[in-house]
């Protein structure tokens, strides 16, 4: 394992279908650490979906809990912390990441909706999912590039090598 200081070991940010929770999931596996999903933790603490929390509060009331629940994450967990894709946009949220280790996990729109099919429980895609999903890619791309330490393209790839890529640079043979 590795071992790292304050807040959590990893952060992984990305789009929706890039993998975070699978590869979040599987890397605190291989690293020996606790896993946190902040969307998970928000639908448990409001026992409902983050599409159920959209429609009855809309987005600046989910964007609220997010940055909340991003900010108790960072400041408590020590493992590895999946963040929902739209939490690197918000400033505040931004600037609690600096000095962190960020795995941006990058997808291409044909893994992407082979991984989450573009349903109805992506609340920002239910419109023209696919349109939606490139112009919020093009939107927020410069800010996961930014906030990353290390960019890691998980189209077409196995869960088992992005997490052994991870890996290998936490450990510094990368």
């Amino acid at each position: 394992m590795v071992s790292g200081g304050s807040g959590p070991l990893v952060v992984v940010i990305g789009p929706p279908g890039s993998g975070k929770s699978t590869i979040g999931r599987r890397l605190a596996v291989a690293l020996g650490v606790e896993w946190h999903d902040t969307d998970a933790a928000i639908e448990s603490r409001e026992a409902r979906s983050i599409s159920d929390i959209f429609v009855d509060h809309g987005e600046p009331y989910f964007r609220d809990l997010e940055r909340a629940e991003v900010a108790r994450a960072l400041a408590e967990r020590r493992g590895v912390v999946s963040v929902g894709g739209g939490a690197p946009m918000d400033p505040q949220t931004q600037a609690a990441l600096a000095g962190q280790t960020v795995v941006f996990l990058d997808v291409g729109i044909a893994d992407a909706a082979r991984r989450i099919g573009f349903d109805a429980s992506r609340p920002l895609l239910m419109i023209n999912p696919r349109a939606s999903w490139t112009k919020m890619m093009n939107e927020r791309r410069p800010t996961y590039e930014r906030l990353a330490t290390l960019r890691v393209d998980t189209g077409g790839r196995k869960p088992a090598a992005v997490v052994e890529e991870i890996v290998a640079f936490l450990e510094g043979r990368a």
